[in-house]
């Protein structure tokens, strides 16, 4: 429940697992199966049992009994994640994290208190995650007006008593600067009883990991192939590091593909060597519109070869000047696990136009960025696993330009315009948010 660590870094595993002997015994696991005995081998301090209930509540609201399918779209493969309770796969995550949160409170009579912040869909998956549970509120900091009205309507509709909406007069960087400064302040932290379940909150990205293994699983069996392939739109870089981390695992990937869209920070850097630090620009895919990605200081840290003070000084090099470099192997490559690239506005519309006259696929511009991007690594021999984000309808006014037609739709979230909203907008200042916190916890 710490979010960031103590020292305002992030928090990893001492050991990651070789899982490589266990791949046959659980190739044909359900979902729930699958999360338990992944996710148990980091875990020490809950039973099994309790593990196992935690895991079959935390996905008994998705509307598919696989959870997270995989369906054969034209040259690649899309797993589904958006079938949880506001259709955007940090259900998967946070669905877990709010069971999780519960049980670990009511057994110790503590209270939390999160703070996250949101490029559109971790807030809202955040807010049904929690809503309503006792002994926890919710504080959901969003870019004013720089979110599609969906997700801003999926999380300020909600009004429990435990949940509360700020809207920062900024960007999502800003956002998020202002999270890790109040985390940073350890005694406000602690008086306040303040905790994170944004990507730095190591217990999500614990449970991304399974998916990756379920779709490798699924593809595998279905093509006999020894390895897959899969492309992931990101931003804050937690999605594709949970993949990250089932490669160190042993789970035999191919090759990750990082998608980006115009702020492509992450794409410069796997092409380069340079994470260099550039002007947030507004997109049809506003989830990925983020410059500063959290998860990347933990990926820095296995590229340092795990040494701590190394990555310290990256970190501290890059919030003096905005730039950091690290070196290519000697074939050129930063990674050769990864490859990268972008695309802008009308390649992911045109693709998004292209899939559903071809195809009768309907995508989302966040999934569409990436299967933009994975055309260009397409193999014969390793299948692409595309990672569907976000149902269509939370981005219907970008599918309805792609396709001509209103096409994108969902009854969740056509009932989302009737409701009432509660909404607190704030300048982008760190006091301004930590005012607000005291004013409504009453400290």
């Amino acid at each position: 429940m710490m979010g960031l660590a103590r020292d305002g870094g992030l928090l990893l595993p001492v050991t990651i697992p070789d899982v490589r002997d266990r791949l046959a015994a659980w190739s044909g696991l359900s979902y729930q199966r699958l999360a338990f005995e992944v996710m148990r081998l980091y875990i020490g301090d809950i039973a099994d049992e309790e593990l196992a209930g935690l895991i079959d509540r935390s996905y008994r609201t998705f509307r598919h009994a696989e959870v997270a399918p995989v369906v054969r779209v034209g040259p690649v493969r899309i797993l589904e994640l958006f079938h949880g309770p506001t259709l955007a796969f940090k259900d998967i995550a946070l669905q877990f994290l709010g069971n999780l949160f519960e049980s670990i409170l009511s057994q110790s009579d503590r209270e939390l208190n999160i703070l996250a912040a949101t490029s559109g869909d971790t807030g809202s998956a955040a807010i049904h995650g929690v809503r309503g549970r006792a002994r926890i509120r919710i504080f959901v900091m969003h870019p004013y007006g720089k979110i599609s009205p969906t997700q801003e309507r999926q999380m300020t509709s909600v009004l429990d008593d435990n949940v509360f909406n700020i809207g920062v007069e900024g960007s999502f960087d800003d956002c998020q600067r202002i999270m890790k400064a109040i985390f940073r302040d350890l005694p406000f932290k602690d008086a306040h009883s303040l905790g994170s379940v944004n990507s730095i909150n190591w217990a999500r990205l614990l449970a991304q990991i399974v998916y990756y293994f379920y779709a490798w699983f699924r593809v595998v069996a279905e093509t006999g192939a020894a390895r897959v392939r899969f492309a992931v739109p990101t931003g804050n870089f937690g999605d594709i590091f949970a993949g990250y981390l089932a490669a160190r695992m042993g789970l035999p990937i191919g090759l990750l593909v990082l998608a980006t869209n115009e702020n492509d920070i992450l794409a410069r850097f796997f092409a380069s060597g340079i994470y260099e630090l550039g002007s947030v620009r507004a997109t049809i895919s506003p989830s990925m519109d983020i410059q500063v990605a959290s998860n990347f200081e933990r990926y820095l840290y296995y590229r340092t070869g795990a040494d701590s003070r190394k990555l310290t000084g990256l970190m501290q090099e890059f919030g003096v000047s905005g730039r950091l470099a690290v070196e290519p192997a000697a074939d050129g490559r930063v990674d050769e696990l990864f490859a990268a690239g972008s695309g802008d506005t009308a390649r992911t519309l045109a693709l998004i136009g292209r899939y559903y006259e071809q195809y009768g696929c309907v995508l989302d511009p966040h999934t569409a960025v990436g299967v933009a991007t994975a055309e260009g690594f397409l193999s014969e021999a390793e299948p692409m696993i595309c990672l569907g984000t976000a149902h269509p309808a939370k981005f219907s006014r970008a599918v309805r330009d792609a396709v001509g037609r209103d096409v994108a739709h969902h009854e969740i979230l056509d009932r989302l315009a009737a409701l009432p909203t509660r909404c607190k907008v704030l300048p982008a200042s760190e006091s301004a948010v930590r005012a607000f916190l005291e004013e409504r916890l009453g400290l």
